[in-house]
């Protein structure tokens, strides 16, 4: 996966996390689950874990420590529609970021595995 950091490294990751909450901030499913006064946050931890799961900077160990993506992502509700809304989205963000093969297929692999493993509800 070192290959995703060494192609676009950690602006590009940056600016494909900023180009994702941009599509979300105006989504009707995804939007509101997340506070107002969270975006900046939210987008900042994101893009942390992308940056240290690709093999960049430990900031996002050593500020939260292991990821524990499912259990903090409990206690909102994450069925099919959500998880494939935020695969579409996601997908936006990386066309509108022209990220290149073969960075762009390994994201995509990892989304959709992650995406998934995210479901806390049937259907």
């Amino acid at each position: 996966m070192k290959e995703v950091y060494e192609q676009i490294g950690e602006t590009g990751l940056r600016e494909l996390v900023a180009a994702f909450y941009r599509r979300v901030k105006e989504d009707d499913l995804l939007g509101p689950m997340y506070p107002d006064s969270d975006w900046q946050g939210a987008e900042e931890r994101l893009a942390d874990f992308l940056v240290y799961r690709f093999g960049g900077s430990q900031k996002y160990i050593e500020e939260r420590g292991h990821p524990r993506l499912r259990m903090r992502h409990m206690p909102f509700r994450i069925g099919e529609a959500e998880r494939d809304r935020w695969l579409q989205l996601m997908g936006k963000a990386m066309v509108e970021q022209t990220i290149a093969e073969p960075a762009a297929g390994l994201l995509e692999d990892f989304f959709v595995q992650t995406a998934d493993f995210m479901r806390n509800q049937q259907g």
